[in-house]
């Protein structure tokens, strides 16, 4: 087992590597951890600058989501809590993929931080910065410090949206100080049944089953008006493929083969990462002339078969102009969300890796999504939906009346959480 004292030695010495790379230039189209080492680097001290000009008394709730598809799960769970306008919402990301999609523009939260590291004295820098009453994390955090130092200071803690397997790192070798850590979260309010049965399997009683807060962040956007020229003029009123959070060769590679046998269709592709790398990545995988979406004005020319989308935070909002859908990032362990698509009532597609949601067997057992592992999978299924208009609208009247039964959970957990 590895003991804490181990633990935090390496986590000190991740930061000082990462105070001394800081020093490197970095500009907006730096890499991804480049662009993290500079954000952690003065996470802490940023915080401590911004909260000493702070005048608002209101008692803060420390929300945290590790990237954008975690803040999706809290998403609805913040607005809420905003709406009863008694709380002050400070929220962190690790990842700078949700750090810089939403720190200059936090319509939700009060406050938009890096987390910073976690060692003993940051996390304690923090806390006692911050001050919350509440704490809550999305998905699967367990971060040994912050965890300790909550139950230390007596802060009602929770875990939503989790699902626990065995791969979690408190059933591993090594994971005696995490199995600790658990004890810190007040409630753990877990997507499955399965995922409390192991929980309690270790001891861990505080669990309790709930819905996904993602169904309601879907389904407000998804009534939420949305219109963009420069998409209704590429879709020009007909069946449009989506391509969504695309995110590496093999998500690429699936959708160039589909986009090679159906020259007739129009795709859009939204990328996970919009850097320039990862644009030019996706352009040269593609077997046919594609465009930006900000080289475009208000028309696309109608040769254009292929838009890709590069900024961010559009993509479940532009799941309304789909047919059929591809979510990337089922060839990892991070699938992203399906929930997006299938509130819209179309079919969705999606990689094999999907051990750390319960929505897509789910949607699989009712025949609203599929799982592709090759080229041909992928082409074999749309080949089967493309012109079956009445299976369309079968999958569209089972995707709806599944999301129906899912609504709801953010008022559940808001009652769970504000009950302490």
């Amino acid at each position: 087992m590895i003991s804490r004292s181990l633990y935090n030695i390496g986590m000190r010495g991740a930061l000082r590597g990462m105070k001394l790379l800081a020093y490197l230039p970095i500009h907006k189209t730096s890499p991804k951890w480049l662009r993290f080492i500079k954000g952690q680097s003065t996470a802490i001290e940023e915080i401590e600058r911004t909260f000493s000009q702070r005048t608002d008394t209101r008692p803060v709730i420390w929300v945290h989501a590790a990237s954008l598809g975690e803040y999706a799960v809290v998403r609805p769970i913040i607005q809420a809590l905003q709406a009863e306008k008694k709380w002050c919402i400070v929220l962190t990301f690790f990842s700078p993929t949700g750090y810089e999609a939403l720190h200059q523009k936090h319509t939700d939260a009060d406050y938009v931080f890096y987390l910073p590291w976690d060692t003993p004295a940051q996390a304690e820098r923090f806390l006692s910065v911050l001050r919350p009453v509440k704490a809550l994390f999305a998905v699967s955090e367990y971060w040994v410090n912050y965890l300790q130092t909550l139950k230390r200071l007596q802060i009602s803690t929770y875990l939503v949206s989790a699902i626990i397997t065995q791969k979690a790192p408190f059933f591993r070798w090594y994971g005696g100080i995490y199995k600790d850590a658990l004890d810190a979260y007040t409630q753990i309010m877990v997507l499955n049944e399965s995922s409390e049965k192991l929980l309690r399997s270790i001891g861990f009683t505080r669990c309790k089953r709930m819905g996904d807060p993602l169904f309601d962040n879907a389904i407000r956007i998804s009534q939420t008006p949305y219109t963009d020229t420069v998409i209704k003029n590429f879709v020009q009123g007909e069946k449009v493929f989506i391509a969504g959070s695309t995110s590496d060769k093999q998500d690429l590679a699936l959708i160039a083969h589909l986009i090679q046998m159906h020259p007739e269709i129009r795709f859009i592709i939204v990328p996970h990462e919009v850097t320039k790398t990862a644009l030019e990545e996706t352009m040269h995988a593609l077997p046919c002339k594609s465009v930006l979406y900000s080289q475009c004005r208000d028309t696309v020319s109608p040769q254009e078969r292929v838009l890709i989308i590069d900024f961010i935070g559009a993509l479940a909002a532009l799941y309304r102009e789909a047919t059929w859908a591809y979510v990337g990032g089922g060839f990892t362990p991070y699938l992203h969300s399906i929930i997006e698509p299938v509130v819209y009532g179309i079919p969705v597609a999606f990689g094999p890796r999907i051990e750390r949601k319960s929505t897509p067997m789910e949607l699989v057992e009712r025949g609203i999504g599929t799982i592709v592992k090759t080229e041909e999978d992928l082409h074999h299924w749309f080949t089967a939906l493309k012109n079956d208009d009445n299976l369309l609208k079968a999958i569209h009247h089972k995707a709806t009346t599944y999301v129906q039964t899912q609504a709801g959970a953010t008022e559940a957990i808001i009652r769970e959480i504000t009950a302490v």
